[in-house]
């Protein structure tokens, strides 16, 4: 079984994140970036499957800049047998992502692939349900287990009720809760080998995709800052103020 696996250069979760002065976007000059969260999860999974004798190669993917390079380096030092950017300029929205990925799909057919479920900056949770609409393969999203057998996934998934448990057929796309693993870190021999591991770049031209954004931002603003709360003597006191000041009840 070959496994895909997308994965995002994003600003690192532990980074708190400026918003530019002109309110156009997020600054990212000088600011540590890493693999999205949710994507180091996919990785682990397609590397886990790898060393059950489930899966033969684990390739990883990226859509962005040539910066995207040292992002799939780790996911190389991480177990990734190769990595493929498909490089652009052009600040790559869900839709046109899913569709460098369908036309890198066309290219390796893999049995597998594996998106995180969301990316912490853009926060869609869209790019794995459009690639699988433009692919025509079966899909199971917010997996927090998966289970293959006999040409067929079993996936349980993270649902608003609980859990629910389905099996599809491969070729299949999964998307990773965040409950599904715990990433590993990257060793330094890894890191060394990383760096002798295939990594091909095509454009989008190459794959005969427009990556041009269809939705156009507006006004990025940092969240409003809290206010500092009170403290109050009694239930009586705290009532009054939850329906006279706060008017959050009546």
């Amino acid at each position: 079984m070959k496994v895909l696996v997308p994965v995002k250069r994003v600003v690192d979760y532990n980074v708190k994140v400026r918003v530019k002065p002109d309110k156009s976007g997020v600054d990212l000059n000088n600011v540590k970036m890493s693999v999205n969260p949710f994507c180091e999860i996919a990785i682990e999974e397609a590397v886990r499957l790898k060393e059950a004798g489930k899966a033969e190669e684990v390739i990883a993917v990226s859509v962005g800049t040539k910066a995207s390079q040292e992002q799939l380096r780790t996911c190389l030092a991480l177990g990734a047998d190769r990595a493929i950017l498909v490089e652009t300029d052009e600040d790559a929205q869900p839709l046109g992502i899913a569709k460098a990925l369908a036309a890198v799909q066309e290219k390796e057919k893999a049995d597998l692939v594996i998106f995180g479920k969301q990316s912490i900056d853009g926060d869609n949770s869209q790019t794995g349900q459009m690639f699988a609409a433009l692919t025509g393969m079966s899909q199971a999203t917010f997996a927090s287990i998966v289970k293959p057998e006999d040409g067929k996934l079993e996936v349980t998934r993270e649902v608003d009720g609980g859990l629910q448990t389905i099996s599809v057929t491969l070729p299949a796309v999964v998307t990773t809760d965040l409950r599904l693993n715990e990433p590993r870190y990257a060793s330094l021999p890894n890191i060394m080998k990383a760096k002798k591991k295939q990594l091909d770049v095509f454009t989008a031209a190459d794959l005969g995709v427009d990556l041009k954004p269809t939705v156009e931002v507006q006004s990025v603003e940092p969240p409003p800052e809290r206010k500092g709360g009170i403290k109050v003597e009694s239930v009586e006191e705290l009532v009054d103020k939850l329906k006279n000041e706060a008017k959050v009840i009546s």
